[in-house]
């Protein structure tokens, strides 16, 4: 699902997507739908909802103001739900249709009303469903109570002619799926349905199943290693998309310095490679300001060596706790027998909403193929 943040402050995502302008779309498509639907009684009622509600809280209460108004029996239901179904998103496109929210109301009532005795029905209602807006939450459920005939119907679905639903396969077996609840699967069980996905054309698809192996390498990085290894050598995939699949799938794997996941990219955990600059900038910074980050690599080697260089800011914490975190710096090559400088600004940002900065002692270490190589200490201090 769309998962963004930066947005400016004031803005409210739960009110873009849920206010009354939305809900008198909705309103429209199932009173179009649905003979007789009371769409001026749901959109007054839905709206009058929202102002204690969050975002999930708002998602699970326009289901109950739309399950009230429907057949109590899930097979009619279902015919409803799909009866109201706006056009499917246009397959002719490969990426970022995602959707809108307010299309989640036939997963949430398939997971009320259809997980224990209607499943095959609620299988098809959200296949109909994630062509409109993603299914991701809502397979869920169903991989927990019937693993067996779930994964027998995704493995028909990896094959369908709808790229919404091949990325459903993927994107709903994810092990740390963000906003999700968690599944009882093996993490390694969905592997299979990956490699039939990995060659999709579309990159919706296969920016579902990097993001997929991203997850297990934080499990066993070594099983996704052989599993772009083997990809590799069947050429299903262009090369150039499996490039992309393959760094996607593996950051999180070379920002810990994983040898393997290095090795697979071409970077040598044991690089000939030497830090003979590092600063910051100074040895006392104010939160508020920037860090001026300044490396030079050299290497005595007789060809380039390839090298992809982080930096690890080691934050103070109050009772004299710490925390780490990994950022980029540069992909790139040290020139045979000669030296690379890199450079950036890194802001401390005073406000940050995600990560909150505490005056006192830090560190900076810069990372080369997963080896530390050197750090430089330096104060951070209150503005004023």
């Amino acid at each position: 699902m769309a998962r963004g943040t930066g947005v400016s402050q004031g803005f409210s995502l739960k009110d873009h997507l849920f206010n009354a302008e939305s809900m008198a779309d909705l309103a429209a498509e199932y009173a179009a739908g649905i003979p007789g639907f009371d769409a001026e009684g749901f959109q007054a009622e839905t709206v009058a909802g929202f102002p204690d509600r969050e975002l999930m809280e708002r998602m699970e209460w326009i289901a109950d103001c739309i399950e009230k108004r429907l057949a109590p029996d899930f097979p009619i239901m279902a015919d409803q739900l799909e009866a109201a179904m706006p056009p499917a998103l246009d397959p002719s496109l490969t990426d970022d249709d995602f959707g809108r929210f307010i299309h989640a109301v036939p997963g949430i009532l398939a997971v009320r009303h259809g997980l224990e005795e209607h499943r095959d029905r609620s299988f098809d209602l959200l296949h109909a469903a994630t062509q409109r807006f993603s299914m991701e939450f809502y397979i869920r459920p169903f991989l927990n109570r019937w693993p067996e005939e779930t994964f027998a119907r995704l493995a028909d679905w990896a094959q369908d002619e709808n790229y919404h639903v091949r990325r459903l396969v993927s994107e709903g077996t994810r092990p740390k799926l963000p906003w999700a609840k968690k599944i009882d699967i093996d993490p390694l069980a969905p592997l299979p349905l990956l490699a039939q996905l990995h060659s999709d054309p579309t990159r919706y698809v296969t920016r579902s199943v990097a993001n997929h192996l991203n997850d297990i390498s934080k499990i066993d990085t070594g099983v996704v290693v052989q599993h772009l290894a083997a990809w590799q050598a069947d050429g299903t995939q262009t090369a150039k998309e499996l490039d992309w699949m393959t760094r996607h799938a593996l950051r999180t794997a070379v920002k810990a310095g994983h040898p393997d996941a290095l090795s697979h990219l071409g970077f040598a955990a044991d690089a000939p490679v030497t830090v003979q600059n590092l600063s910051v900038g100074a040895d006392s910074i104010v939160i508020g300001e920037a860090l001026n980050v300044a490396v030079t690599l050299s290497t005595d080697a007789h060809s380039p060596v390839p090298v992809i260089v982080d930096y690890v800011l080691t934050f103070h914490r109050p009772e004299g706790k710490t925390g780490q975190k990994v950022f980029k710096l540069k992909q790139g090559k040290v020139p045979a027998g000669g030296r690379l400088d890199l450079s950036k600004k890194h802001p401390l940002k005073a406000n940050a909403s995600t990560f909150k900065l505490h005056p006192g002692p830090h560190k900076l270490a810069v990372q080369v193929n997963g080896r530390q190589l050197a750090e430089v200490a330096f104060d951070l201090v209150d503005a004023g």
